[in-house]
């Protein structure tokens, strides 16, 4: 490992991949560019987590189908890296009109990696999509969460949602507040920091690449 390289994971942020209540963990928005990262995270998931997500079986076609249709100007999508910038959690926000006021109901979909389970990242990702969703003006979230899926349902519940079940089926709707200062910073500064932590990790993937093979496949294994 290089000087460089040394210097660069040191600043990295050690609350992230900890599994440490209330430790900061870099939530980024996604873009067009991240299609390719998405869709491994996604296709990556058991039947299970499949099922849990989109409430249905999913094939990998499905799911290459719901990638490529993901509307990046309307929508939101924010991601959980770890070091080599895979994804280990991501969340889709829809945004979807309600009567004469686009926008004012949102849909929240999140999917978490197998290896990332116990970290808090679903509820991370939910808190922060909750903020965003407010600062546009969202007024309700709606969430669909399979009966048995009790993690998700705790989250929702302690956020104050309301949820009624059908079936294997429980639907959440969740009221907004609106949005203050004090939200818009938040969503600001988390941003900000996000991306930093990004390209840094950008930085250090790149110059492990310049490592000769074998002192990166020690380094996999420390």
């Amino acid at each position: 490992m290089t000087r460089q390289t040394e210097t660069l994971e040191a600043a990295l942020p050690r609350a992230v991949g900890a599994r440490v209540t209330g430790a900061w963990v870099p939530i980024r928005n996604l873009s067009p560019q991240h299609r390719p990262r998405i869709s491994d995270h996604l296709l990556a998931l058991n039947e299970r987590d499949r099922l849990l997500r989109f409430g249905m079986l999913a094939t990998d076609e499905q799911i290459r189908g719901y990638v490529d249709h993901i509307d990046f100007e309307r929508d939101l999508v924010f991601g959980i890296f770890d070091r080599r910038l895979e994804v280990l959690a991501m969340a889709h926000l829809a945004f979807e009109p309600a009567g004469d006021q686009p926008g004012t109901v949102v849909e929240f979909g999140v999917s978490v990696s197998e290896r990332a389970r116990g970290r808090g990242y679903g509820a991370r990702l939910f808190d922060h999509a909750v903020t965003h969703a407010r600062n546009r003006g969202a007024k309700t979230m709606m969430i669909h969460i399979a009966r048995d899926n009790t993690a998700m349902l705790g989250i929702v519940r302690r956020a104050g949602a309301d949820v009624q079940f059908d079936g294997s089926e429980a639907v959440a709707r969740l009221l907004l507040p609106q949005d203050t200062l004090g939200s818009q910073i938040e969503e600001l500064v988390g941003h900000q920091a996000a991306e930093m932590d990004y390209r840094i990790k950008m930085q250090v993937l790149r110059l492990d690449r310049l490592r000769p093979p074998c002192l990166r496949q020690l380094a996999d294994k420390l």
